[in-house]
């Protein structure tokens, strides 16, 4: 049984062909099947901003769906290249930790692929994921491409910590485009957050501040973002991935 889609997550861009390489190899061996971008804007080399995206979206499409995922700043090195099953999908990318939102559910299996040694040893996307990607949704399984691989790099999303005093302490996960601070911390009713400068009520939308003034709600990840209504809250305050972000009741 064919998928009903293959997703495509890269850090390429889109000015110097290499997606349309990706895709060319795709659809020589898999031809009819969907091919979705998801982005190719990725920060170049940010495995991290790679996995948090990933993690977003994976369990939003049909069981059967092969999830083509490189921002491999190892490519060429002795890191593995994983092909992975999981909540009925499929996952290729390298053994670097973007993987790590698929490999985390009980069902998650991984194995390691060969490596040809015809593959460029700077583009495994084209010649490493790509094949194994259409391979997957044409119908072959793990055990037909590749080798049982037992310990992927796994990452986890930092973990609050509750002080003594019942503050809870967080951090800057990752900035989205808007200049929004996306944290690992969850909001509590009549919670306030400080970052920086800023002291923030946690409120429901963006509607209810004026435009160009900073906010915090809870983002549809469910985690609370630092905002600026209409404006980058990252540019005018200088938020940054790791900052501190204070939780009070």
């Amino acid at each position: 049984m064919s998928a009903p889609a293959i997703t495509l997550l890269t850090d390429f861009g889109t000015a110097d062909g290499y997606v349309a390489e990706m895709k060319g190899v795709l659809l020589s061996t898999a031809p009819g099947i969907p091919i979705i971008d998801v982005t190719h804007d990725v920060p170049a080399h940010d495995v991290e901003f790679a996995r948090l995206t990933l993690a977003r979206y994976w369990r939003r499409y049909p069981a059967g769906t092969v999830h083509v995922c490189v921002v491999d700043p190892g490519v060429g090195s002795t890191r593995a290249a994983l092909a992975v099953s999981s909540g009925g999908q499929w996952f290729v990318g390298p053994d670097n930790g973007l993987l790590s939102p698929a490999l985390f559910a009980l069902d998650a299996r991984a194995v390691a692929l060969p490596i040809p040694d015809t593959a460029s040893t700077t583009f495994h996307g084209r010649d490493v994921f790509a094949p194994a990607a259409a391979r997957l949704a044409i119908g072959d399984t793990l055990d037909d491409i590749g080798e049982e691989y037992a310990e992927p790099i796994r990452r986890r999303t930092p973990q609050p910590i509750r002080r003594n005093d019942g503050v809870i302490v967080g951090e800057v996960l990752t900035i989205d485009r808007f200049g929004n601070a996306i944290t690992n911390l969850i909001a509590r009713p009549g919670s306030t957050v400080r970052i920086g400068e800023l002291s923030l009520p946690v409120r429901r939308t963006y509607a209810d501040v004026a435009e160009g003034t900073a906010i915090a709600l809870t983002g549809s990840t469910g985690l609370i973002e630092v905002a600026i209504r209409n404006s980058s809250a990252a540019t005018q305050y200088q938020l940054h991935i790791g900052q501190p972000i204070h939780l009070h009741s």
